[in-house]
């Protein structure tokens, strides 16, 4: 349990279309659990949850247990910063909203190409250094989404900075647009311990293809496919906390149960988890964590993540042979939700390709959603 951190970013929702109708009542259990088995660390941040999440850390978790037994990581959210003076406000915000009185850990929110005018010119690093220096902040660092060279860029910037959090999993290890490796690599070089976000890529590597996931059961029938991908992260040396974005109590219970028992990967189980990635590149043409940052920036209200599952799925089927009525379904369904944009109302506009993590081409990738989902003759069958 040493290594697993509670990530607060996918909780249990009450209205699976409204992200801030959160089930507190059932966060309160998984946070009781997780406590009751050794848990300390809560990771949270200011969009989370359409800016409900560090409020549900309050509630679930700060109310209900002694300060010191508790260990609260949040983010600057640089990508909403306007001017210097806004980092203060922000700040400020967030110790009220957590009901706190410091952070234990408190990173500047997704260094990146899209806020890098804010990170430097405002000089984000400065601020959150004096923020420790006030006694407000126990450890600073940042998290990460960009090129290698931008990565040694701020640590080059920030020296001082006492950790980094890296998007690692193993799919995206040797992925050439993420870079995982390089990224971890360049930490340690720098001798900056680090935390993983997406261990498990938004839930990717929970639910794989069955052709991947037939590779794991016949070498070991009781092993869950979590249980690779977080077993993956713990064997990094330099990882000293992983954000396991669970969404249930089940999957709380799950998780904790796979820390308690977790075992160092063989070299046979290493090959297992190369064949794995192979066979997820390709049938999952879209690499999307479902991390929702894009959606509220979209104008014209694409529910782009849902959109990207239902392509992917539809992929994963026609690839077995499968019907692929099932998926325009699904997606028609979603396209004429009056609160939903179809995926050929995209402008593109480019607003949410900033906000993506995993640098998608959003617009383009609108185009291959409705050429594919876009099925006239089941929109005409499904309106009768």
């Amino acid at each position: 349990m040493d290594k697993f951190a509670f990530g607060m970013m996918r909780l249990p929702q009450l209205d699976q279309k409204d992200p801030t109708k959160v089930d507190i009542e059932q966060v309160k259990q998984m946070v009781d659990v997780f406590m009751e088995n050794g848990g300390k660390y809560f990771d949270t941040a200011y969009p989370y949850h359409n800016g409900v999440s560090e409020e549900v850390l309050r509630k679930a978790v700060v109310e209900r247990y002694p300060r010191e037994d508790i260990i609260i990581a949040t983010k600057l959210p640089i990508f909403s910063v306007k001017k210097a003076d806004d980092m203060e406000a922000f700040f400020n915000e967030q110790l009220e909203k957590c009901g706190v009185e410091y952070f234990d850990y408190y990173l500047i929110h997704n260094i990146n190409e899209m806020t890098h005018h804010a990170v430097y010119d405002y000089d984000s690093f400065e601020f959150v250094r004096q923020k420790k220096r006030e006694g407000k902040i126990r450890h600073m660092g940042f998290s990460f989404h960009d090129e290698p060279d931008a990565l040694v860029e701020a640590l080059e910037a920030f020296p001082d900075c006492d950790f980094v959090q890296l998007q690692i999993n193993y799919l995206d290890w040797n992925s050439s647009s993420i870079q995982s490796r390089k990224c971890y690599e360049i930490a340690c070089k720098y001798d900056k311990p680090v935390v993983v976000m997406e261990p498990v890529k938004g839930g990717a590597l929970a639910n794989l293809p069955e052709e991947a996931e037939r590779i794991f059961r016949e070498y070991d029938e009781e092993a869950e496919n979590v249980s690779w991908a977080l077993r993956f992260c713990n064997d990094l040396d330099n990882v000293f906390m992983i954000l396991n974005g669970v969404s249930s109590l089940n999957q709380m219970k799950s998780s904790i149960n796979i820390f308690k028992n977790i075992r160092t990967l063989t070299d046979d189980e290493h090959e297992l988890i190369d064949k794995v990635c192979d066979i997820v590149n390709d049938l999952t043409p879209i690499k999307c964590t479902e991390c929702n940052y894009c959606i509220e920036h979209c104008p014209v209200n694409i529910p782009i993540s849902k959109y990207f599952s239902t392509y992917n799925a539809n992929h994963i089927n026609k690839m077995q042979g499968g019907d692929p009525v099932n998926a325009a379904v699904s997606y028609l369904v979603l396209a004429d939700d009056e609160q939903n944009g179809a995926a050929a109302d995209c402008i593109e506009c480019g607003s949410c390709e900033k906000y993506c993590p995993q640098h998608l081409k959003i617009s383009e990738l609108m185009k291959d959603v409705d050429k594919e989902l876009n099925n006239p003759m089941m929109k005409e069958f499904l309106s009768t």
